[in-house]
């Protein structure tokens, strides 16, 4: 699911996943759903805060359910911009959205007022070669995307077990296996680097740990092929 950067106390429900509230100055979307989910999502962040106040809506990658509804946030949130990296703003986003992108080099910070998110270039890591990750220096979260992805509806929003991430999110993987990466671990290694306490993952339950741990798992396992 999309997650909205928060800065304020939430009920425990909402803050095990550290979702948005009305004290953000610079709220922050990660991934816009698809397009013709936009109603849903709209209802889901309406739920935590006005979306209209949203100021950056940011994706790892470009695909329909990363960015599809992405010109619908950016009509429902008028001072809204994109924010990606810069190889995505010049290979397709700042040709599909209605505003020009913020681009983020590898490395990068932005400043969301009271918290900071870093761009971390991934590429093909698992999909195309403009692919990154947002990571939140404050709460230690890293928006992960598609990476841990695991199947089914009622997954629990956050959880501490990292079996419950690891055995699903691998048996998914064997079914949908990522491309043959270059440098997959060293990727990997690359993101473990932040020493994350959180992964925001967006299909599945989000998990709370040692997420550097799982993230060379993760390496070791596209290691070995």
């Amino acid at each position: 699911m999309p997650k909205p950067i928060q800065a304020c106390p939430l009920p425990e429900s909402l803050a095990k996943l550290g979702l948005g509230g009305p004290c953000v100055r610079f709220a922050l979307l990660f991934h816009t759903g698809p397009r013709k989910m936009f109603p849903l999502t709209l209802e889901a962040v309406a739920s935590l805060m006005d979306p209209a106040r949203l100021r950056w809506i940011s994706f790892s990658h470009f695909e329909a359910d990363e960015c599809g509804a992405l010109n619908e946030w950016l009509a429902a949130a008028p001072d809204a911009q994109p924010l990606c990296s810069a190889l995505a703003a010049m290979v397709s986003v700042d040709d599909f959205a209605d505003r020009p992108a913020k681009p983020l080099a590898d490395g990068e910070t932005h400043s969301l007022g009271t918290l900071r998110v870093q761009w971390i270039d991934t590429p093909h890591l698992p999909h195309g070669m403009e692919t990154g990750y947002l990571f939140e220096t404050t709460t230690r979260t890293l928006l992960c995307g598609d990476l841990f992805a695991q199947p089914g509806n009622q997954p629990p929003a956050i959880t501490e077990s990292e079996n419950l991430v690891w055995e699903p999110s691998e048996a998914m993987r064997q079914e949908f296996p990522y491309a043959p990466i270059h440098g997959a671990a060293a990727l990997l290694d690359k993101l473990a680097a932040t020493e994350p306490q959180v992964l925001a993952c967006m299909h599945g339950a989000s998990y709370r740990g040692d997420g550097a741990a799982l993230l060379h798992r993760l390496g070791a396992a596209l290691g070995k092929h």
